[in-house]
């Protein structure tokens, strides 16, 4: 090998013409023999007009699965064949700051160049010692590495150790296409459904086991890993934390405190911990959520009805729900949703973000019902008198529009100041480490903030306590009097629980299925029976002590493995994307998270204090975030943009607009149907809910089909 490689990894912020001459003159100082001047070397890179911009360079293009493509913007190469020297020379600088070189090179941390005699021989010539590094840099996890490197030796070991494993990987691949295919071999069905007992669970378990010590290692190895630990460990505390007062809040109202804030707690607690250490993927964070509170709603409403205990129905219900979980995790009906798509999920994901912004707006409407809008503030007197045949009665009203209005600037303030810091990053202020540590930080610090501020700049207007606060008695922990259930309530049960076990079903996988998306790079493998098992074991013992019920979470859950990913931002056309480059896929920070909440019960007293509304502005904030990749509502938004301003995603630019708006506002009408029955105020109605997420499904596949072309829909239905 007759080549001189030059690496240059000096932190420097330059143009591209500055960051090119100065590796250029560490070339030249390395190589004091060649008889040629920078000037001729800068001819040959650059273009001879006014914008001098360089003349021949390399990029690499991704192609998705819906078959449009991105590039590679994060590095470019610049060539040039030069005839006075005799050894090709390649210079690569790394930039502190990335550097815009113009259309589709907006943000280029990494500079090749690469020189070449002009009579080398064409397997060394510029182009392909060109596409020797563009090979290596086409790697987004070795640009990372890259990127994170401290010295130039570690740079320089980093591209050796990654020319080592592609070389191996060629080998293998010659190796792989030598082995013929026999004669009689069947391409495999891959829709097939094998629902032969506790195949799937066996699989999962062979797929994960071998990963379960570095589920733990991983948490704490890798550059960056302890304080990504650290900041989605106070994520998960904070974000599971708030919606489970809340949640509580709701189910003490809705139950007449039979399921109240300290019984939430704890089921999140158990629910949590176990899934993190016994779950499949323990990216998938569990809670009580809105539609769980909407079913316990409806079956305290039946007991009601029907003169029954609520606590041992509300537990008959969860164990047959369990034992339907248990049925479809055991012939692994969960290799069904395979026919669940893009659509289906993104769908009910956007419905869960509703629901979380619904239920912020109507606790805000409740309070200004009770301290705004009310006579006392309408009328000069604040007394009102009530006059009886016997009794005459004086009840003093205040007007408390300060509460409301307090209420307000809190809610809001609590979702301004979280999305502002979690879209720091996009912001040109401080440095990139420290836009980084605000973004991850986002959550805790605009509860604690606003939480202070509340207390302290507003301390005359009285807000009442989110919670009544005390301890769990002896009494709340007991098994339930199953037998006080007459035979036909159990039956019923039955029926509610398998209503419910859809509901689990759908939500399960759905969550998983996001949480595994190809577009988050998991590496470990999938677990979608043992999961629903594991949910199965969970709430058969959360309904035998009458605790409420937990299940995968949206939006937490793909909430949190964004938290733990190394992201690369990447600049098209003026609109900025972030890309999932690698996940730290962990327990621990599940494991931790849930351990800070069992810690938070010794001071409920405390968290009591936390304004509501900083509670229903996480809700908020929760809803929207969510929204950010949401492919669904991105094109919602296009039907109110003008055209020139579309961003270049893949299907704007394969799918006609007209074809684009119908699937559009197809997805929509089922969004609408679907809200339409999980808002309805017909508490009976509302129990066919899991049934209507269940059918969109088959309504995908059967019914879309016939009015959008189906090489549309594979560009805009794919991961």
């Amino acid at each position: 090998e007759n080549g001189h490689t030059l690496m240059y990894s000096r932190h420097e912020n330059r143009l591209q013409s500055k960051a090119t001459n100065d590796i250029l003159k560490q070339i030249f100082d390395e190589s004091k023999l060649e008889k040629i001047t920078l000037d001729q070397v800068r001819s040959a890179l650059f273009t001879h007009d006014q914008v001098h911009m360089l003349s021949r360079t390399l990029q690499c293009t991704s192609i998705s699965v819906g078959g449009g493509f991105d590039y590679d913007q994060n590095w470019i190469c610049a060539m040039a064949s030069i005839p006075s020297i005799q050894t090709r020379h390649i210079g690569i600088a790394r930039l502190k700051y990335p550097a815009n070189l113009g259309i589709s090179s907006e943000e280029v941390y990494f500079v090749i160049v690469v020189l070449t005699p002009i009579k080398e021989k064409g397997t060394k010539n510029e182009l392909e010692t060109g596409r020797t590094f563009a090979t290596l840099f086409s790697d987004v996890y070795f640009r990372l590495q890259l990127l994170g490197a401290n010295t130039e030796e570690e740079f320089k070991k980093l591209l050796e150790d990654q020319t080592k494993e592609l070389a191996d990987r060629q080998r293998m691949s010659h190796i792989a296409h030598k082995i013929p295919l026999a004669i009689n071999e069947k391409p495999s069905d891959t829709r097939k459904c094998n629902c032969r007992l506790f195949q799937g669970i066996k699989e999962d378990l062979n797929r994960r086991l071998p990963h379960y010590i570095s589920d733990y290692t991983d948490g704490f190895t890798g550059n960056k890993t302890i304080q990504k630990t650290i900041s989605t460990t106070l994520f998960l505390y904070f974000a599971c934390l708030m919606p489970s007062i809340a949640f509580g809040v709701l189910n003490n109202e809705n139950t007449n405190g039979a399921l109240n804030v300290q019984k939430v707690l704890y089921s999140q607690v158990f629910g949590g911990l176990f899934f993190a250490v016994f779950g499949g993927t323990p990216q998938i964070i569990l809670l009580t959520t809105a539609p769980l509170a909407l079913f316990t709603k409806i079956i305290y409403s039946i007991c009601e009805d029907f003169s029954l205990e609520f606590m041992p129905m509300f537990a008959c219900v969860g164990l047959w729900n369990s034992f339907f979980l248990f049925l479809y995790s055991s012939f692994g009906l969960s290799k069904l949703m395979q026919w669940s798509t893009r659509s289906s999920e993104e769908i009910f994901a956007l419905f869960i973000s509703i629901a979380f912004i619904v239920d912020a707006l109507k606790n805000t409407a409740q309070n200004f019902a009770n301290h705004y809008n009310i006579p006392a503030c309408n009328n000069s007197s604040s007394i009102t008198t009530n006059t009886s045949v016997n009794v005459t009665t004086t009840i003093i009203t205040v007007c408390e529009r300060d509460v409301s209005l307090l209420y307000l600037i809190l809610l809001l303030g609590t979702l301004w100041l979280g999305v502002t810091l979690y879209n720091f990053t996009k912001t040109p202020y401080l440095n990139a480490g420290k836009r980084e540590l605000l973004a991850d930080y986002s959550l805790p610090v605009s509860v604690i903030i606003m939480s202070v501020f509340g207390a302290l700049a507003f301390k005359d207007v009285t807000m009442i306590k989110s919670f009544k606060a005390g301890p769990l008695r002896s009494d709340m922990i007991q098994l339930m009097p199953f037998y006080s259930l007459p035979v036909g309530a159990v039956f019923g049960a039955m029926g509610l629980g398998f209503c419910l076990s859809l509901l689990f079903f759908m939500d399960q996988n759905i969550t998983a299925a996001l949480v595994n998306g190809p577009q988050n790079k998991m590496k470990k493998g999938t677990a979608y029976h043992w999961d629903l098992l594991v949910i199965g074991v969970i709430n058969v013992v959360l309904s035998l002590l009458g605790f409420p019920w937990v299940h995968a979470a949206l939006p937490h859950s793909p909430l949190h493995v964004q938290a733990l990913a190394d992201v690369e931002e990447r600049v098209d056309q003026g609109h900025i994307y972030k890309i999932l480059v690698s996940v730290r896929e962990t327990r621990i920070t599940a494991i931790f998270s849930h351990i800070l909440i069992g810690l938070s019960l010794l001071i409920t007293p405390v968290l009591s204090y936390i304004p509501t509304p900083v509670l229903y502005g996480l809700f908020l904030y929760v809803g929207i975030t969510s929204l950010y990749g949401n492919q669904m509502f991105e094109r919602i938004m296009l039907l109110f943009t003008e055209q020139n301003a579309y961003p270049p995603n893949h299907y704007i630019r394969r799918v006609p607009q007209r074809m684009m708006h119908l699937f559009t506002v197809l997805q929509l009408l089922q969004l609408l149907v679907l809200c339409g029955l999980g808002f309805a105020p017909y508490p009976y109605l509302k129990m066919f809910f899991p049934v209507l997420i269940f059918l969109l499904i088959p309504l995908r596949h059967k019914v879309i089909p016939h009015l959008v072309d189906q090489r549309y829909l594979k560009a805009m239905d794919s991961h």
